[in-house]
């Protein structure tokens, strides 16, 4: 039995105005050809099929046409429901795809037993059976809401609701551990028992792009609580990681790179085969669709360090860049333009200019200790600019904005002198 787990594929995303379409169309013709190769037998995704609960149209043709194309192959496809899906949204085909050997479990089901889903080897590799056996039991939780497991009670802190949610979570899945043990026992199997879920562990490594809304108040899931299956294969984390279990738990992490601080990331699928008792897990490594990269630097030395992410891109590909000026250079108010100008005639895509963060309030410090008779109000805003994260657009807009109030406010101490001054002329014309 041999099967691929991967997650969070955010198909609809936009990145920083970018559309993601090409990358996940890519992706998704890849992954089709890897399953043929590769033989695979069943594929789970482990939640967030979509970035928003309403995805664009063209984001479900991508799903849609990604299942026709996936169903020649006799690969059984498991969609599972994450926080960013909308289980209405998965619901409304589910029973039009499960015609095309595609299951989808968009959120919990009422009745346990429906999570409960017997896998098979593709036929052809079953010795020419028309139906092969039971391969593999699997556990199919998508992402689990505290209304689905958990009755609110009144009066409760915010610590005793996250202790009974942990608790509820840890008893769903200890009673579809036992539920798979019984289906083994009673048809005298010994079939490997998978599960999966969509949720934050304790002790993993996030990026930016993981939102910090898990499961209602829930903020980690102990690794300890989940029983001991075969594997557990999770979604919700982008970044692909084995947790340090006794238990064989592992995040896919998001095919593509969903923020600027996964740009360095090999992204990949988990390859876990069984074969008999013996069970072996591997890395499928996903080729970089869209070239993009985060350079930290000063303005000298940026073209120096661009140049050898440039060497390796292929014809006809741009490079999606961010760029963090550091404070050597944090301080002008031209820093776009400057920029911009290095870029010219490169294949780049500057998504997003931004000044180095400082520690708080580090850039006015500095000014405390400087004369005010020595800075002029637009050395004090770019001090405080520097001290928040934006992107070139809004640092260009927050700046235009402030220069108008500035020239209001010049306009109006000018008005105000000019009127103290003609008032005093007065005045000494009367004394006069």
């Amino acid at each position: 039995m041999r099967i691929l787990h991967t997650s969070d594929w955010h198909l609809g995303q936009h990145f920083i105005g970018k559309s993601r379409a090409a990358e996940h169309a890519a992706f998704l013709r890849w992954l089709v050809a890897q399953v043929s190769e590769l033989n695979i037998d069943a594929l789970i995704v482990a939640g967030d099929i979509f970035d928003t609960a309403t995805p664009p149209s063209y984001a479900r043709e991508l799903y849609n046409q990604f299942i026709v194309d996936l169903q020649p192959t006799g690969c059984q496809l498991v969609i599972l429901g994450g926080n960013h899906d909308s289980p209405a949204v998965l619901a409304e085909s589910k029973q039009l795809l499960a015609r095309l050997n595609a299951i989808v479990m968009p959120a919990i089901p009422a009745d346990l037993a429906d999570q409960l889903l017997v896998l098979h080897a593709v036929p052809e590799k079953s010795q020419g059976k028309q139906h092969s056996a039971p391969a593999c039991l699997l556990a199919a939780v998508p992402f689990i809401r505290p209304r689905d497991v958990l009755q609110s009670q009144a009066g409760q802190s915010g610590q005793q609701k996250q202790q009974d949610l942990q608790q509820a979570i840890a008893r769903h899945y200890q009673q579809l551990f036992a539920l798979a043990q019984q289906y083994n026992k009673q048809h005298q199997l010994q079939l490997p028992i998978v599960m999966t879920g969509h949720l934050t562990t304790v002790g993993v490594s996030q990026s930016e792009s993981v939102r910090d809304i898990y499961i209602g108040t829930l903020e980690a899931f102990s690794a300890s609580q989940f029983p001991a299956a075969d594997y557990i294969a999770l979604g919700h984390i982008h970044q692909a990681q084995q947790l340090n279990s006794s238990t064989d738990i592992r995040y896919s992490g998001s095919p593509i790179p969903l923020s600027f601080d996964e740009a360095r990331q090999q992204k990949q699928l988990w390859l876990i085969e069984f074969n008999g008792s013996e069970k072996t897990i591997n890395s499928v490594a996903i080729p970089c669709f869209q070239p993009l990269a985060s350079i930290k630097t000063d303005l000298a030395s940026l073209p120096v360090m661009l140049q050898p992410l440039l060497d390796t891109l292929a014809d006809d590909v741009s490079l999606w860049l961010e760029v963090v000026i550091n404070s050597s250079d944090g301080y002008l108010t031209d820093l776009q333009p400057r920029v911009e100008q290095l870029l010219r005639d490169l294949p780049v895509e500057l998504l997003r200019l931004r000044r180095e963060r400082t520690s708080s309030g580090a850039n006015l410090q500095q000014l405390k200790q400087t004369s005010l008779a020595e800075l002029s109000p637009a050395d004090v805003w770019q001090a405080r600019l520097a001290d928040e994260v934006l992107t070139a657009e809004q640092q260009q807009q927050l700046t235009a904005l402030h220069q108008q109030v500035l020239d209001r406010v010049q306009d109006k101490a000018q008005h105000t002198e000019a009127t103290n001054n003609d008032a005093t002329a007065g005045n000494k014309d009367s004394r006069a």
